[in-house]
């Protein structure tokens, strides 16, 4: 195995030594999880709005999209 080294702050190296204690592995371990992405969850697909021409999140065709209305109903018991 190749080894890798990089320098981070002394609050950093205690927060990442804290993390993988909590968590039962070694600092090694929580970084190559952290560090690489499983093949099975990629990142989100994105689209263009025909409306804006922004950059969204593509919804899943199986959902009823969202409109103001409900919105407005799903925010209607807040405050």
């Amino acid at each position: 195995m190749t080894t890798l080294t990089f320098k981070v702050r002394d609050e950093e190296a205690e927060s990442i030594r804290r993390q993988a204690k909590a968590e039962g592995i070694t600092v090694s371990e929580l970084l190559r999880r952290r560090a690489i992405i499983p093949e099975t969850r990629k990142p989100p697909e994105t689209v263009i709005c025909e409306y804006t021409g922004a950059r969204i999140f593509k919804g899943d065709p199986s959902f009823i999209p969202l409109t103001n209305e409900s919105v407005k109903e799903m925010l209607a018991d807040f405050p």
